[in-house]
């Protein structure tokens, strides 16, 4: 279930403190930066992963945030903007990436609010209206700016209204960062709770 969300991933976590500010996390021929501006706000990347479905890499996963956090509490309820950054590594169709989000607003509406699995819809619909999808090389964003919502773009260009409810980016979070993620490797990664990077990943 969930075959392009939650599938078989391999996570490869980064620090940013052990590199030149400059540096970037290449994956596959994805450049990650060390850091990126959201709403005049510098973020550091606090983990990234490579999913995979069988043996063909899909995407490029990098989580974004104001300071290092290490629990999905923290992450969830920390102040400043947010972004999640996916990084196509192959092509998915609008309709199957639709069809995933639909069946994970499925298997959460007994825990999500209506309005939330609405967003969720829209989300999905507005990947499904894109005639290519999502084709390898596309950069899909997805932040939270507090005032405004989350912004979602494609290749920097907005691919949808703000949506405005902090509950919704907090679902999206989940996917990855929630008590049942897409892979419970790649939270950790995300998270920086590998064994031998925990050290490392005090500030």
């Amino acid at each position: 279930m969930f075959t392009f969300l939650k599938t078989t991933l391999t996570a490869v976590s980064w620090l940013a403190a052990s590199l030149p500010a400059t540096a970037a996390l290449q994956m596959d021929g994805v450049a990650l930066e060390d850091s990126v501006q959201v709403a005049g706000k510098n973020l550091k990347l606090n983990g990234a992963g490579i999913s995979m479905r069988l043996i063909f890499k899909v995407y490029a996963l990098g989580l974004y945030l104001p300071n290092r956090q290490d629990t999905t509490r923290d992450v969830l309820h920390g102040e400043g903007p947010k972004r999640l950054l996916i990084a196509m590594l192959r092509d998915v169709s609008g309709t199957e990436f639709n069809d995933e989000l639909r069946q994970y607003a499925v298997a959460e509406s007994a825990s999500v609010p209506a309005h939330i699995l609405d967003n969720m819809v829209r989300l999905g619909q507005a990947i499904e209206r894109q005639s290519n999808g999502l084709r390898k090389g596309d950069t899909l964003t997805l932040d939270w700016v507090p005032g405004t919502g989350t912004m979602v773009e494609l290749n920097n260009k907005p691919l949808t209204a703000p949506l405005r409810d902090m509950a919704f980016y907090k679902a999206l979070l989940n996917i990855w960062l929630g008590d049942r993620p897409a892979d419970s490797g790649l939270k950790m990664k995300l998270l920086g709770q590998a064994t031998e990077l925990r050290s490392a990943l005090r500030d």
